[in-house]
């Protein structure tokens, strides 16, 4: 049983909408609920840590009722003040030897069939820890900064997007991302910061509709994957 972080501190500016993105709607809820139902309905997830934004008062005004436990704390500046924030304010009984799981709220479509393949890889031989992800299947070119010209094709079969959840050991996550932040290291993912001390998450392929609602096209794509993973 593993516990999950939710970062939902930020504003989403590129949406630009009147809320912050996790909190559109889509039919009749909110994101960050479709996002913390489809986590908390697996069996392997034992609560949520939403971590809000000080000043968030859209949150207060959701039931978040659901039949496990969900918890918030005030997230940071950035993801990396926000996921810290929510690891330090986990249970007591989640130790640093727990693996945690950090899910964008914003990703309302994973699936339980990928996260059933997260958690099969944390039982592999001292795993460091493992994201979703999916190769990019594009062909990816180089271009010249001024110009936009091409100066080559890169070799694709290399390149992965990362996706969430991520998941690492609570004592380990928290750590690294410490030291990225004393360090002041850019930290895009939480894999990233593990990257940072010179280990190797392992990618785990998941499904190319677990995606990240970032601008006002993506709502609609958000809407239809809903509505067909209902069906």
């Amino acid at each position: 049983m593993s516990w999950v972080i939710v970062p939902a501190a930020g504003i989403g500016s590129r949406m630009q909408a009147d809320v912050p993105k996790q909190y559109l709607r889509v039919l009749g809820k909110t994101i960050l609920e479709h996002t913390l139902q489809r986590l908390l309905s697996h069996p392997l997830i034992e609560g949520a840590m939403v971590a809000l934004a000080a000043d968030d008062l859209h949150a207060a005004r959701l039931a978040l009722a659901f039949p496990k436990p969900v918890l918030r704390c005030v997230g940071g500046a950035d993801r990396a003040a926000s996921v810290c924030a929510a690891l330090l304010a986990l249970p007591p009984e989640v130790s640093d030897q727990h693996w945690v799981l950090v899910h964008d709220a914003a990703r309302p479509c994973v699936r339980h069939e990928d996260l059933d393949r997260l958690f099969a890889a944390l039982h592999d031989v001292e795993p460091v820890g493992a994201l979703l992800a999916a190769p990019v299947r594009d062909t990816l070119k180089t271009a010249t900064a001024a110009t936009a010209h091409i100066e080559s094709t890169v070799d694709r079969r290399r390149y992965w997007r990362a996706f969430t959840p991520q998941a690492f050991r609570r004592g380990e996550l928290l750590s690294a991302l410490r030291q990225a932040q004393s360090q002041h290291t850019e930290i895009t993912d939480e894999a990233s910061a593990m990257e940072h001390l010179g280990l190797q998450p392992r990618l785990i392929e998941g499904s190319d509709d677990n995606i990240k609602l970032t601008t006002p096209a993506d709502l609609a794509l958000v809407e239809f994957l809903l509505r067909r993973q209902m069906q």
